[in-house]
């Protein structure tokens, strides 16, 4: 009888230290991060009604084990992203980077070749730690002065193909294209889109992404 309790007694040991080791087995989902300014971050915005929360749950709806990582900071620039980038990338630890960032570069006036390095930069650090990264597009209004804004627009394009990376051409596709600015779906500030304006974001982002989340 002794000897049977004492067997017991190893095996419970065994198992109770294997315990942690198990549940650290089980596969995790994989992360797509989202890494942006306030277009992401749902500036003035109920909470979870923005396009990064709508797009975590068209991933479920597709029956998509995804997490969806949101990063984003209001106001953020391509050179505040940069230099913060290192420590959410090993923080979270994503499959996936969607870059977001360059509006405020262009609405403070900043050097465009500063914002292009600085994406460049980006999408290098992020390919280095494992990950894929995946660029959104800008424009701005030609009254920032037609050349600005045609550069402006240009360097995404630019820095995805000279990067090899996928992108989702221009964020803001059917809510602020070339043209009169469509004010029912921006908020009072005239700057950023409204809550009836995510859905159309989430569509060109979906476009892109959708397709990369389904080869995983």
């Amino acid at each position: 009888m002794r000897r049977l309790f004492l067997a017991q007694t190893l095996v419970l040991t065994a198992l109770s230290a294997l315990t942690p080791e198990l549940a650290n087995a089980v596969p995790k989902p994989p992360i797509l991060l989202i890494f942006g300014d306030s277009l992401s971050a749902e500036y003035g915005l109920v909470r979870g009604s923005g396009w990064v929360a709508l797009l975590e749950r068209r991933l479920q709806q597709n029956g998509r084990d995804i997490q969806v990582v949101n990063a984003s900071i209001s106001g953020e620039t391509t050179a505040g992203g940069r230099s913060r980038l290192g420590g959410v990338l090993a923080r979270v630890r994503p499959r996936w980077v969607l870059i977001e960032l360059g509006a405020n570069d262009a609405l403070r006036g900043l050097a465009l070749e500063s914002t292009e390095h600085n994406l460049k930069a980006m999408v290098l650090a992020i390919r280095e730690s494992g990950a894929e990264p995946i660029l959104a597009g800008m424009m701005i209004p030609p009254n920032f002065g037609l050349s600005y804004s045609e550069r402006f627009r240009d360097l995404f394009g630019r820095v995805a193909k000279a990067q090899k990376a996928p992108i989702v051409p221009f964020l803001l596709a059917g809510i602020a294209d070339e043209g009169p600015m469509k004010a029912e779906l921006f908020q009072d500030d005239r700057i950023h889109p409204n809550a009836q304006a995510q859905s159309l974001i989430l569509d060109n982002v979906w476009a892109v992404v959708g397709p990369l989340l389904r080869s995983k």
